[in-house]
């Protein structure tokens, strides 16, 4: 009789992708990911005996761990495949202990890692099974157990000196003061102006742009011309120093090799620069790419690529390129980082032949991804570019100006990507004309450029995770979550993809930079990862670990709880109960004022949100009536934004949209005699790009138009067309909604009873 083997994966779509790889021996199970955790009611580590942790089942694994027992009941083998890294190796011990593989007669557990799901790479790891690496699993449980010592115990601790809901984290607080010291440089920064003198020569084939390097004997530097009067002065000096005559010229045959295949956080630096994903997105896309075998495990710090994938790129570069773009030996890049626990190859595809316009998805974020890891990695194998670089000077009597050119001999790897463009490259690209020494030019024309400097950038998902795997802070698994962990903690804010803090992050970080300098420096957080790597090598004990961090951090913890005063702002605005100075607070929806005395409940919105009330009170340009009780309604700010809300409220709870009026009325309200009467206004429907205009009473008046109303005639015009058009059946239109309402309390059934 055959051997029955049971091997389990973390997701379905991989489970189904390996169980077509296997015969009728094997079953492919998933654990949906994690099937235990520390549990959220309470700390969950004994920190008097060792940091042992206290592991539980969620609700959701239970049916799951059910479902893997009576599976692993009538097998021979079990085989643990979750990812190749701490994470993953922290799963496969999870399920060897919930199975109890190995006890009570259960077979003993084997682990295998595969860094891509093809069938050669599953079933020769099928032919290497090893036993749960445990000094992976410490590793990964001291950074489960540390993280919850840190969060359980400072999370607490500001929602005493501050506010109820804050919480701290060794990562991400580190993230959130780099976010937060960056946008006090760009506050603090005093712009400097400066200006350049640019000059075109004629005399040569082509005109010869040129920069003024040198003016009255001295050198032109950034700051040399501090005014336009010191421009004008040196525009005028190069006019007088002609003739011009070219002096040495100097080329320089460049190579210029190609940047390594992807790893965790380059991908996402790329993404988020040339596809405008986020961190987070990018992994979400990256994960399915994998469980659908088209590319390598996306989690990794490795440049490395595997010989058979060299050899593969270099026969698709010969045949897509020419045998010129291809290496005669193979290019290796080495790794900087020490992250032994993460997998051992670059982020590449299975197979390069797979080109992405022969990819089958059809999710158009999957082929764009999955094109850019294809390009990358196959550009890392493809020969160097050959860059010609000129230079020339351009002497006058009392001024020089210096000429600058290249020309792409040979693109090489910039055929394939490079990161600043895709396809060919022009080969006169930046080139200078033929120039002698000696030969006379003609300053042709001459203009002086103004220009600022200009502050830091905000940072970016590129920028915010190439500053922390710099500080070497995080690893791959960590990038994402921890940008997603700043951003609903309502530490940070994006403002066009960039980042930027809010007033309860600069206020936490600051309370932490003072008074728990540890948690939120750079070099700890990093030195941390370093000890993790040293656990995750052999080289230290998780326990030794834990015991030199916690000690001091909860004495440290415990005299700051008593020497630290709730943080208290203190405003300039006088309160219209008291009198004295308002306090600032912070809320669900933002910060407002409030009166110092214990017991009042006098509020009033923030100098920010003020100004916002005043600019949309503007917008609104009159007033706007409750539909119930046809009270005022006035500008409320809610979890969504602003709204507006009746003045009687809680008695009465009207609320309505902010709108923007045109200026005039609705047609369709005056003709049925509506009071009040609609206005029309400036409305915006789900999916459309442009807006339209239509009656503020909607959807007691359903009158709109798709041009904006420029005079009472037009909207008579407007409406008169809108009168004659035939109109939908609202009965169908409901009759629609009750159906789908129907249908998807049906499938939620379903997935109830099949879950």
């Amino acid at each position: 009789m055959a051997q029955k083997t049971l091997v389990i994966v973390e997701s379905p779509t991989k489970a189904n992708l390996i169980g077509k790889f296997l015969g009728r021996d094997f079953d492919v199970a998933a654990s949906l990911g994690h099937v235990r955790d520390l549990p959220k009611s309470k700390v969950g580590v004994d920190v008097e005996h060792g940091f042992e942790p206290t592991y539980t089942v969620s609700l959701r694994a239970k049916p799951v761990i059910a479902d893997l027992k009576r599976r692993a009941k009538g097998v021979d083998r079990v085989i643990l495949a979750p990812d190749p890294d701490r994470e993953g190796e922290a799963i496969a011990w999870h399920l060897a202990e919930v199975l109890e593989l190995g006890r009570k007669g259960a077979p003993e557990a084997q682990r295998i890692v595969f860094h891509e799901i093809t069938e050669r790479a599953i079933k020769e790891a099928l032919e290497h099974p090893r036993s749960v690496d445990s000094r992976l699993v410490d590793a990964q449980q001291a950074r489960r157990v540390l993280d919850r010592l840190v969060g359980y115990g400072l999370s607490p601790f500001l929602w005493r000196k501050i506010r109820y809901g804050l919480s701290a984290g060794r990562v991400q607080s580190v993230a959130v003061r780099l976010v937060v010291e960056r946008e006090r440089e760009i506050r603090a920064f005093v712009s400097r102006e400066y200006w350049s003198v640019e000059g075109t020569f004629s005399g040569s084939k082509a005109p010869v742009p040129a920069r003024l390097a040198v003016s009255g004997g001295k050198p032109v530097t950034k700051f040399s011309l501090e005014s336009r009067e010191a421009a004008d002065a040196a525009v005028a000096g190069a006019r007088a120093a002609a003739p011009y005559r070219v002096g040495a010229v100097t080329t320089k045959r460049v190579s210029r090799n190609p940047a390594p295949p992807f790893t965790t956080s380059t991908l996402q630096q790329e993404a988020s620069r040339k596809l405008g994903f986020s961190a987070k997105q990018t992994m979400v896309v990256a994960q399915k790419l994998y469980e659908k075998g088209l590319i390598t495990y996306m989690r990794t710090d490795s440049v490395h690529l595997a010989t058979s994938a060299v050899l593969q790129a270099r026969d698709v570069l010969s045949s897509m390129y020419g045998k010129e773009y291809a290496l005669e030996k193979p290019r290796f890049f080495s790794t900087k980082s020490k992250g032994a626990q993460e997998a051992h190859e670059a982020i590449r595809p299975t197979s390069f032949t797979r080109e992405p316009d022969a990819l089958s998805s059809g999710d158009r974020n999957e082929k764009r991804l999955y094109e850019l890891v294809w390009k990358r990695a196959l550009a890392s194998q493809a020969a160097a570019a050959e860059i010609d670089q000129t230079g020339a000077d351009i002497i006058g009597s009392d001024a020089t100006f210096r000429a600058s050119g290249h020309v792409t001999v040979f693109p090489g790897f910039i055929r394939v990507y490079t990161e600043g463009t895709d396809g060919d490259v022009e080969e006169d690209e930046g080139a200078l004309p033929p120039l002698a020494e000696g030969q006379e030019l003609v300053l042709a024309e001459v203009t002086p450029s103004r220009h600022e400097t200009e502050p830091p950038p905000r940072y970016t998902d590129a920028t915010l995770v190439k500053a922390l795997e710099s500080h070497g802070i995080g690893r791959p698994s960590t990038y994402a979550p921890t940008l997603t962990t700043i951003q609903e903690r309502g530490y940070v804010e994006k403002e066009d993809k960039k980042y930027r803090p809010t007033d309860i992050g600069e206020l936490v970080t600051d309370l932490l930079v003072e008074h728990f300098p540890e948690i939120a420096d750079v070099q700890f957080t990093a030195q941390v990862e370093t000890e993790l790597d040293e656990i995750a090598e052999g080289e230290r004990d998780w326990r030794e670990m834990m015991q030199s961090f916690y000690g001091p951090f909860k004495k440290h913890l415990d005299e700051k709880e008593a020497a630290v005063a709730k943080q208290v702002v203190i405003t300039d605005t006088p309160c219209p109960h008291c009198g004295k100075p308002m306090i600032m607070k912070f809320g669900r929806t933002g910060k407002f004022l409030a009166c110092p005395e214990e017991g009042s409940k006098v509020t009033l919105p923030s100098p920010e949100e003020a100004a916002e009330i005043a600019a949309l009170e503007a917008k609104l340009q009159g007033d706007e009536f409750c539909p119930f009780c046809k009270k005022l309604m006035k500008i409320r700010k809610g979890r969504f934004g602003y709204f507006l809300g009746c003045v009687d409220y809680p008695t009465c709870k009207g609320v309505g949209k902010i709108w923007e009026r045109t200026g005039f009325k609705c047609p369709h309200c005056r003709n049925e005699n509506r009071d009040p009467q609609g206005d029309i206004v400036v409305r915006k429907g789900r999916g459309r790009s442009k807006p339209f205009f239509g009656c503020n009473r909607y959807p007691d008046c359903t009158f709109l138009m798709n041009v904006k109303p420029e005079s009472e005639e037009h909207v008579f015009e407007a409406y008169s067309a809108w009168l004659a058009a035939p109109k939908k059946d609202p009965t169908k239109k409901a009759a629609k909604k009750v159906t789908r309402k129907k249908t998807t309390k049906k499938v939620a059934r379903k997935k109830k009873s099949d879950g």
